[in-house]
């Protein structure tokens, strides 16, 4: 686990008709805070409004400064979408995304008018959003291809200067890498992160990202063979002896994420809540 760059400016003009807002909820999970993306000039397509918070969704509407017609979020997950129905209410705008799956830590508020599929876009006089389902952060993740600058809006599936959490059960990170081999073959020119600042160098960061997560299975994998019979709690302290005992219980939900994975790979098996190789 990495940290977050410098803290970003409350808006940002990041290309003609593509802007960016900070929503105020800093933290260690969010970084600065989770990024509203604003496409159009005329007509105004937001991209994650965040959580609910009214000041958040005022500042949207202030810096809009045309009409909203469509919301369209990432993922579910509660610093991205529950701002959704507020804004919704106050602009009467197109709701656009995938349900929440079932979960402790989904948005069931979430409910968008038209379900996105991968390849499925909307298309307007000024630009074009393509959704690319990207499951693994989450289930129903999607990146939106921005035509014509090529850059993709990515939420959780790539940040700027940290790694995610993959959280299962409805976090898979066999899912996970295949995403974002796919992003890749997208070859886009740059990376807008639900949080932190603009990615210029995507194909860089997402082959380190891989890079990172196979040398983590490659540690899981040496941890299975010198200590057989673990538990998911107990091998943590083997797999991320780096990471802070503070943050052991975050790196767990990401070792399950590793050991699943290991597990439909054939090269793990669990007995009685204990890991074993294969």
């Amino acid at each position: 686990m990495t940290t977050f760059g410098p803290s970003l400016p409350q808006t940002a003009t990041l290309a003609p008709g593509v802007r960016r807002l900070l929503a105020p909820n800093p933290s260690m999970m969010t970084g600065p805070g989770t990024n509203t993306y604003l496409f159009g000039e005329r007509e105004i397509a937001v991209v994650d409004p965040g959580p609910a918070m009214l000041r958040h969704i005022d500042a949207i509407l202030d810096y809009a400064g045309a009409p909203i017609r469509w919301i369209l979020v990432t993922h579910t997950h509660p610093d991205h979408s529950p701002g959704v129905a507020l804004l919704e209410e106050r602009t009467g705008a197109e709701v656009l995304g995938r349900p929440a799956p079932e979960g402790p830590h989904q948005d069931a508020s979430f409910r968008p008018l038209r379900i996105l599929d991968d390849g499925d876009a909307l298309v307007t006089d000024e630009f074009r959003l393509e959704a690319v389902h990207t499951p693994g952060h989450a289930s129903n993740h999607l990146c939106y291809r921005h035509e014509p600058s090529n850059w993709i809006v990515t939420g959780d599936h790539v940040i700027d200067g940290s790694t995610v959490v993959i959280d299962p059960p409805d976090g898979n990170m066999r899912d996970y890498l295949a995403s974002l081999g796919k992003l890749r073959d997208r070859q886009p020119d740059a990376l807008l992160p639900g949080h932190g600042d603009r990615i210029d160098d995507p194909r860089r960061v997402i082959d380190w990202i891989i890079e990172h997560r196979l040398e983590r299975e490659a540690k899981v994998v040496a941890a299975l063979a010198g200590n057989p019979g673990l538990g998911t709690g107990e091998l943590v302290a083997h797999v991320y002896a780096e990471v802070p005992a503070a943050l052991h219980g975050l790196a767990e939900r990401s070792l399950l994420a590793h050991l699943e994975k290991l597990a439909a790979d054939g090269r793990a098996r669990l007995e009685s809540d204990r890991w074993y190789p294969r």
